[in-house]
């Protein structure tokens, strides 16, 4: 044999030297995909995957495949060439050239290098040479696709000391398939020097710069920051920009501080111009078993603005927590308390009308729930008057279903109670006059409930669906100063009732179905008469306690069969009645489809509960319908109707329709609802809106809608504004703006959004 003994085809190892670089050269070639994993707001799911740690065991062999194979036993020099393929550990290499020599411990490879990492990530280079047991080398013309779809690129990369790494006129990018018409990535981060510090896990930028389309539009003349692996650390997030009436213009400088790794704290001030500093801290901290949070809000003010409640010192504290115990129990709290009604919303910090303050428990366990709460109900619009609120100590509810019964079928035990307050002496807290449509509610209400439902479904041989179903209800009440609605002046205080007392209340019922298929050339349609019958208790009189989770009243298709249509337990649908229906569906071969349903409610004997406005407060109800028609996938129409007995008008109306194609979509919707003020709607409803989208060119488009009341001649609602979407970069600008059709309260923004993908998101809002 000749010192140069060739082999050609054949399978030999090379060392673990041989490619140690694999898992320190991919890690390091994270560089410029920016920390924060908690702080991004990636616009496409695709994750960034950690790398593998790859310190494999001492004397791993490295397997190589290649077309011709040498080795120099003098010099002691292998090499490999045409299709080279290495595989060390879970890391391979495929070059056209690879060389190691043993005395030096340079390792070279040339020609279309590509090193893969186990967890998805790919390095391109055109040539690299390691020593130094790969402490120190450059690689070069180096290309990096990473798990989260971003891209990094490089002349020249060098490790030094086995520690750092060094990038040349570095190139960073999220836009996998976004590209300009010249070519260019909509948007990357280029910088002349990258120094990737892998024991301190630090990034320093020399001259970083933001390009979009090509042109440079931000930049720094230095940077520095930590590495991907880094998932919390202290710095500045990114700024947001703020315009209010209340303080005029601001900027948000918020700042993350990483106490512990269980606990962080974030500063977000706002500074103002009018106003000073908004001060805005979050303090978080993570338990074994949940976590809890609290945010505090102030401000001094420098000037007065015409708020009611308004006064110099302003703030608020918002709380939570999330808790779980075992598999079982979770429990936990929810809690919003400012200084005034209006602060939160006057600065633009939540924008709720109301807050919902509690403090919860809640049990799932197999067929079992159990949920318990105590809940206060806080103002947060000046709107909303505070003693309308009440508190409930506690509110409970829980179900116990049980499937194997001695009758057959599923018998469902519940159970639900309540205790509210108000802070109100005796006077109802009315916001309109009550009357004998109106709304009862007291001041004090306690009430507990329990039920017992049993069902059975049994089926014919001709397809008959038969379901007999009963019911045993037994009620607790007790309230306060509940105002009697028929008295001349509701406001005196001998207008107001108080009682005690408890009820049973049983229910038996059956439900018919017959469904009839008939299969066609160009679908299947499916009839289905309908008929149930319900006799139960009568209700009683009610005039002595309020209704308080039961105000709210929907009789449509949706809630014909149900036994009992009120939505909560303080009111009760007694007396015997018949509910005749019939649905209708059909399936298209091509997907399309049509659904349709019709019917009334008879009430034959016994009390009748409802009273006007439900649709339900006469023997015979009003008729309730819908249909649904989707043709095709891109377009749908829905209507939703309840029309009086004798036709003579419509009491509801629901339309809405909406189409999708290539570079247009849209939607309109019509309602019209008749005054019930007895559940919660003092006055008739009429309303259209609209939504539309329509693509332009590059990925821009432009959207709008608008809502107007047509009862009062207002537009409620209406938003305009282009968008610029693409996988690796959102940006909007649009104006918003609402009226209250009540108060005529008006909220007037622009907003300006900038989102790019892996990185974060910034904007400006202006309101006025």
């Amino acid at each position: 044999m000749t010192k140069g003994a060739q082999r050609q085809g054949r399978r030999f190892a090379c060392g673990s030297i041989c490619f140690r670089i694999g898992f320190a050269l991919i890690f390091a070639l994270l560089v410029l995909s920016l920390h924060g994993a908690e702080k991004a707001y990636a616009i496409e799911n695709y994750p960034f995957i950690p790398p593998v740690n790859a310190n494999l065991p001492h004397g791993t062999r490295a397997l190589v495949d290649a077309n011709m194979m040498t080795y120099d036993s003098r010099t002691k020099v292998a090499t490999a060439r045409g299709a080279v393929h290495v595989k060390y550990g879970p890391y391979t290499l495929d070059a056209s050239y690879v060389e190691v020599d043993q005395k030096t411990g340079l390792f070279k490879a040339d020609g279309q290098i590509t090193i893969t990492e186990p967890n998805g990530n790919v390095l391109l280079a055109d040539s690299l040479a390691m020593r130094n047991h790969f402490r120190d080398g450059i690689l070069n013309h180096i290309k990096m696709l990473l798990t989260n779809r971003a891209t990094i690129t490089a002349t020249h990369l060098q490790r030094v000391h086995g520690t750092t790494w060094i990038y040349t006129k570095a190139h960073y990018t999220a836009c996998y398939d976004c590209k300009t018409r010249h070519g260019d990535p909509v948007w990357e981060i280029v910088a002349n020097k990258v120094t990737h510090d892998t024991v301190g896990h630090n990034l320093y930028y020399d001259e970083p710069r933001l390009h979009i389309g090509g042109a440079t539009v931000a930049g720094l003349p230095y940077l520095a920051m930590p590495d991907p692996s880094v998932t919390r650390r202290s710095g500045f997030l990114l700024p947001d920009f703020q315009f209010q009436n209340v303080f005029g213009a601001g900027i948000e400088t918020p700042y993350f501080w990483a106490i512990s790794p269980s606990t962080d704290l974030t500063f977000r001030p706002v500074w103002t111009t009018q106003q000073g500093v908004v001060g805005d801290v979050e303090l978080r901290h993570a338990f074994e078993d949940g976590t809890m949070s609290v945010r505090g809000m102030g401000v001094h003010q420098f000037t007065d603005k015409p708020y009611p409640d308004n006064d110099t010192w302003r703030g608020a504290v918002e709380t939570k927590g999330r808790f779980h115990e075992g598999q079982d129990w979770t429990w936990g709290w929810d809690g919003t308390f400012q200084t005034d009604r209006s602060f939160l919303n006057s600065y633009g910090l939540d924008g709720r009308s109301y807050a919902v303050n509690d403090v919860y428990a809640t049990r799932i366990a197999d067929q079992d729930y159990f949920s318990a709460q105590f809940l206060n109900f806080g103002a947060m619009d000046t709107t909303v008057n505070p003693d309308t609120l009440p508190y409930a100590m506690p509110f409970i509810t829980g179900q116990t279903i049980m499937r194997d019964t001695p009758l057959g079928g599923q018998l469902d035990f519940s159970y639900n109670a309540y205790s509210i307050h108000r802070t109100t002496d005796w006077v109802p807290p009315f916001t309109v006059t009550p009357n004998a449509d109106s709304v009862v509610q007291g001041t004090d209400q306690t009430r507990a409930t329990a039920e017992l439902n049993w069902h059975k479904q049994f089926y014919s041989t001709a397809g008959t669906v038969i379901t007999p179903f009963a019911n045993l209800r037994g009620d607790f009440i007790t309230a306060s100063n509940v105002p009697d609605p028929t008295a001349p002046i509701p406001t005196d205080p001998s207008a107001v009732k108080s009682t005690t007392f408890a009820r049973v209340l049983p229910e038996l019922g059956v439900d018919a179905r017959y469904p009839f298929v008939a299969n066609t050339s160009f679908g299947q349609s499916i009839i289905s008469p309908v008929f149930q019958i319900v006799s139960a208790a009568n209700e009683g009189d009610t005039s002595a306690f309020g209704n308080e989770d039961a105000i709210t009243m929907q009789y449509d298709h949706t809630s014909m069969f149900l036994a009992d249509r009120f939505t909560g337990l303080d009111r009760y649908e007694g007396g015997t009645r018949a509910d005749l229906g019939v649905t209708y569906s059909l399936f298209g071969r091509n997907g399309g489809f049509i659904r349709a349903s019709a019917g009334q409610s008879v009430h034959l004997a016994g009390q009748n509960s409802f009273v006007d406005g439900s649709g339900l407060a006469d023997d015979e109800s009003d008729f309730v319908g819908a249909v649904v028609f989707q043709p095709w996938n891109e377009f749908s129409l829905s209507y939703e109707a309840r029309v009086k007995d004798d036709f003579s008008a419509f009491a509801r109306q629901e339309a809405s329709a909406s189409l999708s194609f290539d570079r247009i979509s849209a939607s309109l919707s019509y309602l019209n609802f008749e005054a019930a003020p007895a559940y919660g709607l003092v006055t008739p409803t009429q309303q259209v809106g609209g939504d539309a989208k329509i693509g332009l060119n590059d990925g821009w488009s432009f959207f709008g809608g608008m809502t107007y009341d047509i009862q009062n001649s207002i537009l409620t609602r209406k938003v305009a504004g282009f968008e610029y979407d693409c996988r690796c970069m959102n940006v909007k600008l649009y104006y918003s703006g609402t009226e209250d059709a009540s108060t005529h309260a008006v909220d007037n923004r622009v907003i300006l959004s900038v989102e790019f993908a892996t990185l974060g998101k910034t904007g400006l809002r202006a309101g006025f």
